[in-house]
């Protein structure tokens, strides 16, 4: 049986913890941060631990 291909698009969205947890990056940190506050650039530049739901469809497309 062939070997199972990693997701292209995943593998650069989505990184694996030590622990096993899947980390992402925030959405609306890339453009148009002129406008945007200080105080909101920072807390957009911080990860997020993937939502439960979408753990398990992440997982298969990073092959863990």
């Amino acid at each position: 049986m062939p070997k199972n291909k990693t997701h292209s698009g995943a593998k650069k969205r989505f990184r694996v913890t030590g622990s096993g947890k899947l980390m992402r990056e925030q959405a609306g940190a890339r453009h148009l941060l002129e406008h945007k506050s200080s105080r909101k650039t920072r807390r957009l530049a911080s990860d997020q631990l993937v939502a439960p739901a979408d753990v398990k469809a992440v997982r298969t497309m990073l092959g863990k």
